[in-house]
C-alpha cells in the first residue's frame, strides 16, 4: 500500500479517524452485536485475541493478536492459555474478544 492509497483510505467517508490512525467503519461504531457477545466456544479450541472496542477489555494490550488454546470456562468468560515469551500464561477473557481459528 502506497502512502497515497493510505491517505485516500483515511480520508474515505466510510471510515472515522480514531486515535493512532486506526479506522473503524461508521456503521460499526459503538455497535455491540449480540450474536458475538453470547457466542459459544468449546474448551480446547484454538482462538485469536481480537479486541472489540465497544466492550471494555481488562487484559494487557500486548496480547492483542496472539493466538492460544482455551483451557476452561469461568462463567461466561474463558481461560485462554497464551505463550508470552517462553512462558505459558493464562488470561481470563470474554468471548467477544476471541475469534476461532
Amino acid at each position: 500500500m502506497t502512502a497515497k492509497q493510505f491517505c485516500q483510505l483515511l480520508n474515505d467517508s466510510k471510515y472515522i479517524k480514531m486515535a493512532k490512525g486506526k479506522g473503524r467503519r461508521v456503521r460499526e461504531k459503538g455497535k455491540l452485536r449480540l450474536s458475538q457477545y453470547f457466542k459459544s466456544i468449546d474448551d480446547g479450541a484454538n482462538v485469536a485475541v481480537v479486541i472489540d472496542a465497544g466492550v471494555r477489555a481488562s487484559f494487557p494490550k500486548r496480547i492483542r493478536g496472539m493466538s492460544g488454546k482455551i483451557k476452561t470456562s469461568r462463567g461466561t468468560f474463558k481461560e485462554v492459555e497464551l505463550k508470552d515469551g517462553n512462558k505459558l500464561k493464562t488470561f481470563i477473557i470474554h468471548p467477544i474478544h476471541l475469534k476461532k481459528l
